[in-house]
């Protein structure tokens, strides 16, 4: 990988919780939400990160932005650690970094106007006066869909599809390099995620922009994703091109996740792979692989010894996991 096309790369990136019990005596534990990860997003790509709830997504996409501050690790965005940036330098950076957010409804401010709330950057920033600042904000509502002259609407008076069109809107009004994508169509009908991943697609593509795109939905990242990391328990424990990872999983988790997701054809048959029990406290994770109380191929190496060090298994297919020529014998 050509080092000079990489925009963001996270190094032994952690972010731990302090959690207080007090029940009998007090003592302090650490919540392990995000523990130890190495990424790297090239320009005009889409990264995505999947994984069950509370594996860490949302918590590694708001240590990108700085959102949440790290306990450990850097944090390198084109070139420069941003951990080490002062306020005004850190300001600047927000205009390159953007997030979509989850929900289109509480993410947009009830007594606002469309225009208002997709123009509050340009105020932010102090980038244009009142009269620009008003035919940008018709530009971004007319480049993501929306009609220019319910600028003066509030976010009531729209659909769900509707509002998350204007998150979009808000989050391109900077002209961003990176826009995080946490989850922007899980809260949306089928029908109108597909028109919003074609969206996004679209926009890639006419704005040059970089994704990283959080989901749980398989059949959403199988269609907008360059590569595909997938995380449990804080750690990643695969990497692989899109196509590669749902032709060809290497890890038991990855491939336990992609039996349960649903295929549009009745006529292929997949077999079923039950994950049985339920996550680990990320305040006690077990000792060794973290995935070894799942894991169906599980050994006693398993569950002594952590996971071997990364190790690319196929052209840019990278893994974690003690079992893999195991498994691909299978």
């Amino acid at each position: 990988m050509n080092h000079n096309d990489i925009l963001l790369e996270t190094k032994d990136l952690k972010k731990y919780f302090p959690v207080t019990q007090t029940f009998f005596r007090h003592r302090v534990l650490q919540l392990k939400a995000v523990d130890g990860v190495d990424l790297s997003i090239r320009r005009g790509e889409t990264l995505s990160l999947v994984g069950e709830s509370g594996c860490g997504k949302s918590t590694l996409g708001r240590l990108v932005l700085r959102l949440e501050e790290p306990t450990n690790g850097e944090i390198i965005f084109g070139g420069k650690n941003i951990l080490h940036l002062d306020p005004n330098e850190l300001r600047l950076l927000r205009r390159k970094m953007q997030i979509i957010f989850q929900d289109p409804y509480s993410s947009l401010h009830p007594r606002k106007t469309v225009q208002s709330i997709i123009g509050e950057p340009f105020i932010i920033h102090k980038i244009c006066d009142r009269y620009d600042r008003q035919e940008r904000v018709m530009k971004l509502m007319e480049l993501v869909g929306l009609r220019p002259e319910h600028y003066n609407r509030y976010p009531h008076e729209f659909s769900g599809g509707q509002r998350q069109r204007i998150g979009i809107a808000r989050a391109l009004a900077l002209n961003p390099e990176l826009v995080v994508c946490d989850e922007p169509v899980s809260a949306l009908d089928v029908s109108i995620q597909a028109q919003i991943i074609n969206l996004l697609n679209d926009l890639q593509q006419r704005l040059n922009l970089t994704y990283l795109f959080i989901s749980h939905a398989l059949n959403v990242v199988r269609y907008i994703s360059d590569r595909v990391a997938v995380m449990y328990l804080g750690r990643v424990v695969e990497l692989s091109s899109s196509s590669e990872l749902y032709k060809s999983p290497y890890h038991p988790y990855s491939e336990g996740l992609l039996s349960s997701s649903p295929i549009p054809d009745p006529n292929v048959i997949r077999k079923r792979i039950i994950l049985k029990g339920e996550i680990p406290s990320p305040l006690d994770p077990p000792q060794g692989c973290h995935f070894h109380t799942r894991c169906l191929y599980v050994t006693e190496k398993c569950r002594i010894e952590p996971p071997p060090p990364w190790e690319e298994h196929g052209p840019g297919h990278w893994a974690r996991c003690w079992l893999v020529k195991e498994i691909r014998r299978l």
